[in-house]
């Protein structure tokens, strides 16, 4: 057996069918069982319930009506018109006959064996009726049976020996002159009738079959479509091509797939073109930097070499590009570490309001210079646990990015309170704002924001990128506001630590 047809009988398609056509089977072998093994064992407990009915029926009537033969006669035939299949008779437990059908004369010889050793256990016995299942006496076969019954008509006898043993010889026994009730009825029809389905199931179960196998490859073959479908459409989406769709069917299971499947492709088809970007991004910051070295340190050798002025300020900024590439490099190395969770963070205790403050500072300089306002709210210390030194890159990014963006005032607002059992650090700015599509995108790398437009030269691009990192490590909340020409909110939250010696690590 070759690789491709062991496949086949791997597929969902021939298991379908298979499954399908086994249940179809064991359907028909239960049938075949239950009709054709068990129907005479159903119908026996059947005519024995209903004999033991018609019994009860007879003797009820008779103690009704004060033990008259006439009314009970008029019940007798009542039952035996509408129960034609069974042999009614009264007799006396001596054998005299008390009351017997019309065409006694026929029946009686065929039951006379079973009535007679019904009598015999009677007069024998202690109980008040007796039952058992034979063949007639005419019967050729061993398979015609017949079910007789036999109960005394009155209720109040008990058996002599019971009174003997109790010493009341005054109650009501039976004895020769008793009337005893016979009721007998044939179990043939049964096996008549099973004898006619065993004879008819062969077709019935090859018509059955043969519909169960045209139903199961139709059904096979209308689920395993769909996925067929999916899987040619995955094995193109495996080639690159990533805008293929993945159909649908009338499966809500295929469905749920199928949407996944085309979300995924169209989140790979995203990733590849960040990738591109981040490859062209990347190129572009190391080339233009690299460029740059080049240039003036050709222009160092060729023409500033020998004047000291010009030849500082080549070399100051040979050494602020390479401060660019390097941190460019370091914020990469950085990311990577921090997606790949192999990054240590050293926690401790610290205030954030002090750390905020000490970034802030570094940015006053810049504020003279350049006409910034800085603005910074803070009413109380708060005590936090987590790495300062990441924290304080946190807010270095987030502050950085708002004074990039900060609009046409140059303000940009620091505030961080306390909400609840958190402290909540935001940084605001009034600039041209986020559009709604874009704004779950500004975390990714060198994400660029359509109403930003191009993205400043200072800066690795990846500042955004490493704010989430990092609060994802610290397992902090954080997120971003914005309204088009109102300008962005970013911000994050940390449990506030009240006491540092009975607190617990988080």
């Amino acid at each position: 057996m070759n690789v491709k047809t062991k496949g086949r009988f791997k597929s969902i398609r021939f298991k379908l069918w298979a499954y399908f056509f086994l249940f179809s089977m064991i359907i028909i072998l239960f049938l075949y069982a239950l009709q054709g093994l068990f129907l005479n064992y159903y119908f026996s407990q059947m005519k024995q319930a209903e004999t033991t009915k018609i019994a009860n029926q007879i003797v009820d009537t008779y103690d009704r009506n004060h033990n008259s033969l006439q009314k009970l006669i008029k019940t007798m035939d009542v039952l035996a018109e509408t129960n034609d299949d069974i042999y009614m008779r009264i007799e006396t437990l001596s054998g005299e006959t008390v009351v017997a059908p019309y065409s006694d004369s026929l029946i009686f010889p065929r039951y006379g064996t079973q009535i007679q050793k019904l009598r015999e256990m009677l007069a024998d016995g202690s109980k008040r009726y007796v039952s058992g299942t034979s063949t007639t006496q005419d019967s050729k076969s061993s398979d015609d049976m017949v079910f007789s019954y036999a109960c005394f008509l009155e209720k109040n006898l008990v058996a002599p020996d019971v009174a003997d043993s109790i010493g009341a010889q005054s109650l009501n026994c039976w004895g020769p002159s008793s009337y005893v009730l016979y009721i007998l009825t044939p179990l043939h029809p049964a096996r008549t009738t099973v004898s006619i389905i065993n004879s008819q199931y062969f077709y019935a179960a090859l018509i059955a079959l043969i519909l169960s196998f045209v139903i199961a490859l139709y059904f096979s073959k209308r689920i395993s479509r769909p996925l067929k479908s999916i899987t040619r459409a995955a094995a193109e989406m495996g080639k690159g091509n990533y805008g293929v769709q993945f159909a649908k069917s009338d499966y809500t299971e295929i469905n749920e797939l199928a949407d996944t499947l085309t979300h995924a492709s169209h989140e790979l088809e995203r990733t590849e073109m960040y990738q591109r970007d981040l490859i062209a991004n990347v190129s572009h910051d190391l080339r233009t930097p690299l460029t740059m070295i080049k240039s003036y340190a050709e222009m160092i050798r060729d023409l500033s070499g020998n004047i000291p002025e010009k030849r500082d300020a080549h070399l100051g900024v040979i050494i602020d590009e390479t401060d660019r590439l390097n941190t460019l490099v370091t914020d990469l190395l950085n990311l990577r570490h921090m997606q790949n969770k192999t990054i240590i963070l050293e926690k401790t205790y610290f205030d954030i309001k002090q750390a905020a403050e000490s970034i802030l500072a570094s940015y006053e300089i810049r504020c003279q210079q350049e006409g910034y306002n800085l603005v910074f709210n803070c009413n109380e210390s708060l005590t936090v646990y987590g790495d300062e030194s990441k924290i304080k890159q946190v807010i270095a990014n987030l502050v950085g990015n708002a004074f990039k963006f900060c609009g046409e005032d140059k303000t940009i607002i620091v505030n961080i309170k306390r909400n609840g059992k958190k402290v909540r650090c935001e940084v605001r700015d009034n600039g041209s704002g986020i559009a709604p599509d874009e704004i779950d995108h500004v975390w990714e790398r060198y994400y660029k924001s359509s109403s930003n437009m191009v993205r400043p030269v200072e800066g690795s691009g990846l500042g955004l990128s490493i704010v989430k990192e990092i609060l994802i490590l610290h397992k902090s909340q954080y997120g971003v506001t914005s309204k088009l020409g109102k300008g962005t909110t970013f911000w994050f939250e940390m449990n506030v630590v009240k006491n540092k010696n009975s607190a617990t690590h988080p």
